[in-house]
């Protein structure tokens, strides 16, 4: 393959989506079903390896922890979702694949959701990108903290119009001064851009951002492809996250996610064209994927809604961490194909690394839970490495998938026995506990936990990266150092 491109391994373009559940897009039997439709998305599906039993976590910042390092993320500390200042994140000593490719010899970019932290050394232009455009927060703040979203009746007692406060002492108690966006290149102080000081965040400054993101991944995208060395462009966009109504809905569905999805769509339609118009489609692997479940709190007014799996975004249930992905490499991957083996989102760290050829760069002092997939890429279905998943809520392991089967872990003080097992292929849904019928798989079961935890003994999780909010932006606004300023009183008591 690399003797087709004069010895140049792939570029590499990384999408990941925010809150999709397995069925939602990529295929439109199932738009139909849902209500919405994703026909540039199905396309791309149609070129593409499907995988079919792709595994994330939970929720986005673990996910993206997990892909960025290779590991389950609660051996860097990054165990949940995180609102507002909290002065840690990702920390330095992290080996994240952007550096592994970096060192390979491939420029680097991020451009949207990022999430890893609110500190300097966790933001991706200290984490081995080259350039990154990125908000430091994510939607909670950035599409339900506005006047609209109250409006809508999606977020409430936060902004000051859905209620008085008068018996309000703590005039802090409610997050507040937020950076939004930043700008930044490797080496350099981060900039925020697209808000002023005293200034309101609404849904307009939300939308901009995303069209935004959008124009500066295209813009990336032709940057990169001009360059003499392979590229890695990582793009996760914001939407399909949104929690207004436009003054005019697009789907059939009208759901405020849904509609989104279906603009997001049009995106990734403009993202592939753009490769094709390059010239680089046939050497470029583009791997696009969701990173969870739907946020299901907000169904079904959103329009994303529950299909073939039960659960959603922060549940261990399937629907929470089973996700479309579809891998598009033409030069060396099957169009049109599918495979049903398990995989897991870490795993594309070290198969990334792998056809990069920079596995030497993969650092060999931690546990690295990816496994390398590249035969599943290349030779198709039934060359995974894999047939087991560990699957985390936070910092505690609640299931176990092995082949098949899934055990949710007893709680505390109930015999492994009496623990629930699911056929994952007969019972999608997780409905039916076959503890009876599977009563062999309990003990096995307990094994993999019980190996599983000697592992971590032997090598403990590492701490994740603690420091000062907001530090390394060059323009914070007044309303910020305040807000940093009262986060830190209380944390040097």
């Amino acid at each position: 393959m690399r003797d087709a491109n004069n010895g140049k391994p792939p570029n590499i373009l990384y999408v990941l989506i925010d809150d999709v559940s397995f069925g939602l897009m990529g295929n439109r039997a199932m738009n139909y079903v849902a209500g919405f439709d994703t026909p540039n998305i199905n396309d791309f599906a149609s070129e593409s390896l499907a995988l079919m039993r792709m595994y994330t976590e939970p929720s986005c910042t673990p996910t993206r922890t997990a892909f960025l390092t290779g590991s389950h993320p609660v051996r860097a500390g990054q165990e949940e979702v995180k609102v507002a200042l909290v002065g840690d994140g990702l920390a330095g000593e992290a080996v994240t694949i952007a550096e592994v490719l970096k060192l390979s010899g491939y420029n680097t970019a991020h451009v949207g959701k990022w999430h890893q932290g609110d500190i300097e050394e966790s933001f991706p232009h200290n984490q081995g990108f080259d350039v990154a455009f990125f908000p430091v927060h994510q939607q909670v703040q950035l599409s339900l903290m506005t006047p609209e979203a109250a409006q809508a009746g999606n977020l409430n007692g936060w902004h000051p119009s859905t209620q008085s406060s008068e018996f309000a002492i703590d005039q802090r108690f409610k997050p507040y001064g937020l950076v939004t966006g930043l700008e930044a290149k490797a080496g350099e102080q981060a900039r925020e851009v697209g808000l002023e000081a005293g200034e309101e965040w609404t849904q307009d400054h939300y939308e901009r951002m995303n069209e935004t993101y959008q124009r500066q991944a295209l813009e990336q995208l032709e940057r990169l492809a001009g360059e003499e060395e392979p590229f890695f462009l990582q793009y996760w966009p914001l939407y399909p996250l949104n929690f207004t109504y436009s003054d005019q809905q697009r789907s059939r569905n009208g759901g405020f996610m849904a509609d989104k999805m279906e603009l997001l769509d049009e995106w990734v339609g403009d993202l592939m064209s753009k490769v094709d118009e390059l010239g680089i489609s046939e050497n470029t692997l583009v791997v696009v994927m969701a990173d969870n479940g739907i946020f299901k709190q907000y169904s079904p007014n959103s329009g994303m809604i529950e299909l073939i799996y039960r659960g959603g975004k922060a549940e261990h249930l399937e629907g929470g961490v089973r996700v479309d992905a579809f891998v598009r490499w033409p030069q060396a991957i099957e169009g049109g194909s599918y495979a049903g083996d398990i995989v897991h989102v870490s795993d594309l760290y070290t198969t990334l690394a792998r056809i990069a050829g920079g596995t030497e760069y993969i650092p060999r002092d931690r546990v690295i839970d990816g496994v390398d997939q590249t035969a599943l890429l290349l030779e198709g279905e039934g060359n995974s490495r894999r047939d087991y998943v560990y699957i985390y809520e936070g910092p505690v392991l609640r299931s176990i998938v092995k082949q098949e089967f899934k055990m949710h872990m007893p709680a505390p003080g109930v015999p492994g026995a009496a623990a629930p097992v699911f056929n994952i292929l007969r019972d999608p849904r997780e409905t039916y506990s076959d503890i009876g019928q599977s009563l062999w798989s309990g003990a096995s079961f307990q094994d993999m936990a019980k190996r599983h935890a000697k592992m971590i003994a032997k090598y403990p999780h590492r701490p994740i990266g603690k420091d000062e909010p907001y530090g390394g932006i060059e323009n914070l606004r007044p309303e910020s150092e305040l807000a940093r300023k009262t986060f830190a009183s209380w944390q040097d008591e």
